[in-house]
């Protein structure tokens, strides 16, 4: 019988001819790379890296520092209670729809959620994408539908709630699954005396309170009062209480703690920005959808979301980049305008690759002891793949029942 080598050889092989280079070395390589081989000048191709790098790593670092500054200071009251998972997975879509940013969702809840990391971070995902005032409301603004009808904003928000439910139970059955060995062996945590777990989640009431003012008073003209009533706001002030809350002599290590890691995952989140803008400046993705109503032009929409979606990697970009090309199909096709919307949000699941900044949020946090980067990727791009697919034969579904 012929012995035949097997994939892990065969990989092994494959590293043993290539350099060893961290990650963010080869997304800069590969932008370059690419920059040349389209006919970019030297120029250009640094400007699309000065692009990438300096598109949206502000406000990263004002998700980022924050975030982990509130996870080493929960660290400190060694908060891992089962009731805190819980509440902190139910909570991960609203989170991830108000404050319309996956990736300050999950470092908000992550702090606290213990065992159920993963399910916040496919809830948060998932809230995002669907829930009115995030994903629908996005796409609809873009697309030109918003302000048509007087009941429109309910129509998204209830279409969404009974899309993302389906989807993010989706996403906690593939993570329950794909990591399956992930906690062998280890130990539940106990359940928290109430008044603890208040203590806890002081940080994440105060948090809300501030989102939810912000949603009532809307601008005050106040900078500072503006400021903390937005969600990156409200996040710095969850983290100064849970700063305050944290012994004064552990404050220094919580810090230092949240500049190293914000420091390294700002430089990979840089290099996958400009490895996507390169990308995306050699690509044409227009003209891809058959015009025309029903089935069919919604999946094309979605699979021209997902096309958008491979090649800029962040879901606002996305978001952004989509509706100039969608708009006039979704017009003249005669299309259902609320269905267009959320094959569009769908398509945007997929999917989570390195390129995505929530990717490396969630591997640096709750995948971190994965040594697989191939195996991250199965379990995040897989989840993102499941939830989309799941949400769109729901979508066609409920079309097909009520057109």
């Amino acid at each position: 019988m012929t012995d035949f080598p097997s994939t892990k050889t065969a990989t092994l092989d494959l590293k043993r001819h290539l350099p060893d280079l961290p990650l963010v070395i080869w997304m800069v390589l590969l932008t370059l790379a690419l920059g040349f081989a389209g006919g970019m000048g030297a120029d250009e191709v640094i400007a699309k890296i000065n692009t990438g790098f300096g598109r949206a790593l502000g406000e990263f670092a004002l998700i980022l520092l924050p975030s982990f500054t509130l996870a080493a200071a929960l660290s400190q009251r060694n908060v891992g209670s089962a009731a805190a998972g819980r509440t902190a997975a139910l909570a991960s879509p609203l989170a991830g729809g108000g404050m319309i940013c996956p990736d300050t969702a999950y470092a908000a809840l992550s702090p606290a959620a213990g065992r159920l990391k993963l399910d916040v971070a496919f809830g948060s995902y998932a809230g995002f994408k669907l829930l009115y005032p995030a994903g629908p409301l996005i796409v609809a603004t873009g697309l030109g539908m918003t302000g048509a009808a007087g009941a429109e904003p309910v129509t998204l928000l209830i279409c969404g709630v009974l899309l993302t439910l389906p989807v993010w139970a989706a996403g906690v059955i593939w993570g329950r699954f794909a990591r399956v060995d992930s906690h062998a062996g280890s130990k539940r945590p106990a359940d928290a005396a109430a008044g603890t777990l208040l203590i806890t989640f002081a940080p994440f009431l105060l948090m809300t309170g501030l989102l939810i003012a912000g949603g009532i008073i809307g601008s005050t003209g106040w900078g500072l009062v503006d400021f903390l009533l937005l969600p990156k706001g409200a996040l710095t002030a969850a983290a100064v209480l849970a700063l305050l809350q944290t012994p004064s002599g552990a404050r220094r290590g919580c810090l230092d703690s949240a500049v190293r890691r914000t420091g390294s995952l700002l430089l990979v989140i840089g290099a996958a920005s400009a490895l996507g803008a390169a990308f995306t400046g050699l690509v044409t993705l227009d003209g891809l959808v058959p015009r025309g109503s029903g089935m069919l032009t919604l999946v094309a929409l979605f699979a021209l979301t997902v096309l958008f979606k491979l090649a800029q990697g962040s879901s606002m970009a996305t978001f952004a980049a989509i509706a100039p090309v969608a708009a006039p199909i979704v017009m003249t096709s005669g299309v259902n305008g609320i269905a267009a919307v959320f094959a569009i949000c769908l398509g945007s699941f997929i999917a989570i690759l390195p390129n995505d900044s929530f990717y490396w949020l969630v591997r640096r946090d709750a995948l971190e002891t994965e040594q697989s980067e191939a195996r991250v990727i199965r379990i995040l791009t897989g989840g993102a793949v499941v939830q989309a697919l799941v949400g769109m034969a729901v979508l066609l579904a409920a079309l097909a029942i009520w057109p």
